[in-house]
């Protein structure tokens, strides 16, 4: 089966189980619409690596079914990587390799392998050529990982953590970057961060997980408008009714609760106040949330 850039998902995951000792992937399901950016959340453990992994098809899963444009990520495991950038948080160089080096390695390994592209993009983001990959520092092994990714004309980029102890600069440098490559329709990223104000800066959709389960997956405007924190007192909490509470918090106003229909609590709940809140503050309440009802 040949690859279909034109379908509506990039990756389709449908019901992915992977168990360790103390870590299980339970029931994972979501889709990454082409031509998008979408970002993947959680705490550290919460099974965004895992789940990365699997679409790679770099561990052996339970069971599930992954698709990437539309075919089996076992089955087409060729043509898929043909077709992905992948960036990991560590660099997967030997640190005495060069440019030139690498260049000769890739070559030999993607059909697709476009010399020209490396070496524009090395010249773009300020890479020194003549330098051992163990001269590099971390932000530029990163670019170095990403301009590599970015020169096989792969149509999607998958990344686990790329931004992750980075400063703001060399942040938002390469959040410029796949924000370019996605200007091309025919482009998608999936990328996963616990940074997220760089998600909300470039994400289109999110997908939330925790403890191996998927919380939330939707547009990420969507999500935002949907959510709201109701302000009130504690007296008037009890007067609110626990279906629309997702979480809540104690604070010097009184109590500030997560709900889910923003619009619905503000026409139920007149007198309390009813505002919008940051994907931060979403993914912090369903975390303590999740986390009181498990003691």
């Amino acid at each position: 089966m040949s690859l279909d850039y034109s379908v509506e998902n990039a990756i389709e995951i449908n019901n992915l189980n992977k168990s360790y000792k103390g870590f299980s992937l339970k029931d994972v399901s979501f889709n990454v619409p082409s031509g998008q950016v979408t970002g993947f959340i959680g705490q550290n453990g919460a099974g965004k690596s895992t789940t990365i992994k699997s679409i790679l098809n770099m561990l052996k899963t339970d069971s599930g079914d992954i698709k990437v444009f539309g075919a089996d990520n076992l089955k087409n495991e060729f043509d898929i990587k043909e077709n992905v950038g992948v960036v990991f948080d560590d660099i997967g160089f030997h640190p005495n390799l060069k440019a030139k080096h690498i260049d000769k390695i890739l070559k030999g390994m993607y059909k697709n392998w476009d010399s020209k592209v490396f070496f524009e993009y090395l010249d773009k983001l300020g890479l020194p050529t003549k330098k051992k990959v163990g001269d590099y520092s971390r932000g530029m092994q990163m670019k170095l990982q990403i301009a590599t990714a970015l020169s096989h004309h792969a149509k999607l980029l998958i990344m686990d953590e790329p931004t992750g102890g980075l400063d703001p600069i060399v942040r938002n440098e390469i959040l410029d970057i796949f924000m370019e490559f996605i200007q091309d329709s025919e482009h998608t990223v999936f990328l996963s961060s616990h940074i997220i104000t760089d998600l909300e800066r470039i994400a289109d959709n999110i997908v939330f997980i925790h403890k191996g389960k998927i919380l939330l997956a939707e547009d990420k405007d969507t999500m935002a408008e949907r959510h709201g924190i109701l302000k009130c007192s504690k007296e008037q909490f009890a007067t609110v009714d626990d279906e629309d509470v997702i979480g809540y918090r104690k604070s010097s106003f009184g109590i500030e609760a997560l709900v889910g229909d923003q619009e619905k609590c503000k026409a139920k709940y007149k007198g309390m106040l009813c505002e919008k809140t940051s994907l931060e503050e979403i993914m912090l309440f369903y975390v303590n949330n999740t986390n009181n009802s498990e003691n």
